[in-house]
């Protein structure tokens, strides 16, 4: 891929409206796409960098497609549009999350499960999924973006070949791209994850303060090793 691949936004929520607004204050072209087309232009009217199409169109015209829609979603999405999504980078922005009975959120898959993962077994051929775009919550997406020093977007995807296209993507939104490594590493980027502004991490960081919170968990991970180590031994 070249460094002008085409972007789509899928949908226009919350985290899919921060997104797009961002793209558009960096002067990247992208195309926008929802289920309602009407309400699309209507929103994008305040987009000078935005093309509006139906799904379809925008899935096949993209080169990386962000289904910015809720996780239980995301699946029917890439097998409806598998032949269409081959080849491409899909950028997975979900949380398997739902509201819970307390007024806050509860996971919706496995303690010990990552949405990324899951999608990723969902993939049309030769597609490459990226876990990113979705450490921060949609207020902190738009109220951080471009500042100085510029906050961190973590992400994590199996096929490094597309990290400079990811990163890429990750600057033109206003942030600074870390990468954490593989997909195995999403539930950490997810909500509840340590590096999840709903989690551990607490809050947008920057480049230097990332490093000191991944220096920090790493020697947290030590310690309960070692203790583990201490109680088994003991």
């Amino acid at each position: 891929m070249k460094n002008a691949e085409k972007i789509a936004v899928i949908g226009l929520g919350n985290i899919g409206k921060a997104v797009a607004e961002n793209l558009n204050k960096s002067g990247r072209k992208f195309i926008v796409a929802g289920r309602d087309t009407a309400k699309v232009q209507e929103v994008a009217k305040a987009w000078q960098n935005a093309q509006v199409a139906d799904i379809a169109t925008a899935v096949k015209e993209a080169d990386i497609v962000i289904p910015a829609i809720y996780f239980p979603l995301v699946t029917d999405f890439l097998k409806e549009h598998a032949e269409a999504l081959k080849g491409k980078v899909i950028v997975d922005v979900s949380n398997p999350i739902a509201p819970d009975e307390n007024g806050g959120f509860k996971k919706v898959i496995a303690a010990e499960a990552s949405a990324g993962e899951i999608n990723a077994s969902h993939l049309p051929q030769g597609a490459h999924l990226v876990k990113a775009l979705g450490t921060l919550l949609a207020g902190s997406l738009s109220a951080e973006a471009f500042t100085t020093p510029r906050k961190v977007l973590f992400y994590a995807t199996d096929e490094v070949s597309i990290n400079p296209v990811v990163e890429q993507l990750i600057k033109d939104t206003g942030f600074e791209p870390v990468r954490v490594g593989g997909l195995n590493q999403s539930i950490r980027l997810e909500v509840f994850g340590d590096l999840n502004e709903a989690g551990a991490v607490g809050k947008p960081v920057t480049l230097e303060e990332a490093r000191a919170q991944v220096e920090w968990l790493k020697k947290k991970s030590r310690s309960k090793i070692k203790k583990q180590r201490i109680s088994v031994n003991g």
